[in-house]
């Protein structure tokens, strides 16, 4: 007998400094020359390696059912060529699973990068583009032994799908 699966809405609203520090931090554009401080990312890369590099995405919706954190550094996206993205979060947490009532949807525009503190759940990039190059800074082998999942089907028979709250359309 199949498992009846949920689908649950997370209303996308645009990233802000503010309402993404439960999960990381937001970089925007600074003056050159700006002295280091608070705004700039604060990483945590000192368990390995470090690895920046540009990763290809093909278009996959914005429907997901796996949450994946990494618990030894810390990892900064952001997409190339100013196109907009989506990302949806929980806090980091002790448990085996982020709580379901912590995850957050947002539209991250292509002016600026999210740094995800240690720990912190996550799903995506998402987008509606057929692609979309990423530049990723992380460990040389965060994929290898520091990726944990939770699966939201085998434990909730639940999935989610990323929506554009009203007048996040346009950054009016």
């Amino acid at each position: 007998m199949s498992k009846v699966k949920t689908i649950q809405k997370l209303y996308a609203e645009w990233v802000t400094s503010e309402n993404f520090q439960p999960y990381g931090q937001v970089i925007f554009a600074s003056v050159d020359g700006k002295p280091y401080d608070q705004d700039d990312a604060q990483l945590n890369l000192e368990n390995g390696t470090s690895r920046f590099y540009i990763m290809r995405l093909h278009h996959k919706g914005r429907k997901f059912d796996k949450i994946t954190r990494h618990v030894q550094c810390t990892q900064c996206l952001g997409s190339l060529e100013g196109k907009d993205w989506f990302m949806a979060v929980a806090p980091p947490n002790q448990d085996d699973q982020p709580v379901l009532e912590d995850i957050a949807a947002f539209r991250i525009p292509g002016n600026c990068f999210i740094k995800l503190e240690v720990g912190t759940w996550h799903a995506g990039p998402y987008f509606d583009q057929e692609f979309i190059d990423f530049y990723n800074l992380e460990l040389a082998d965060t994929n290898v032994v520091d990726h944990f999942t939770h699966d939201f089907l085998d434990s909730h028979q639940l999935q989610f799908e990323i929506v554009i709250a009203k007048g996040v359309g346009s950054r009016e």
